[in-house]
């Protein structure tokens, strides 16, 4: 059990967060990569199963590293992080569609722009208040 004497600060935890969010986007960005380009799965598609495997490495990072939320059980994160995570998918996938269909800018490119916002303004704000709270 963790006491909040060793929570780390807030700034502490952005930074945490960034380190755990560059970690899962990287995960996220090379398999995007796998799916699309070497097994030619459709970029959408491809977009959905990196999200998904870099959601999984940012939870646990999120729980054991940035936010040291080992109090709470790991089932109820989980489902808090899914809620979250579901909608970091949909903003990630829909946004890398629009930049790339609308904004004719290459899907590679549309992902690292979105995948960018949808972190800063999205992701930490909801896993700070409402996942590992």
């Amino acid at each position: 059990m963790t006491n909040d004497a060793q929570k780390p600060s807030l700034f502490q935890s952005f930074i945490r967060a960034q380190l755990a969010a560059f970690t899962g986007s990287a995960v996220d960005f090379l398999a995007f990569l796998f799916f699309s380009e070497v097994l030619n799965i459709w970029y959408v598609y491809a977009t959905a199963l990196g999200a998904l495997l870099g959601a999984i490495t940012n939870f646990l990072l999120g729980r054991y590293w940035v936010f040291l939320a080992t109090e709470s059980k790991m089932r109820y994160q989980a489902v808090r992080y899914s809620i979250v995570s579901l909608g970091s998918l949909l903003l990630n996938t829909a946004g890398v569609y629009l930049l790339t269909e609308y904004g004719m800018i290459h899907p590679i490119y549309s992902k690292l722009i979105v995948g960018f916002l949808v972190g800063v303004f999205y992701n930490f704000i909801l896993q700070k208040t409402f996942v590992y709270k």
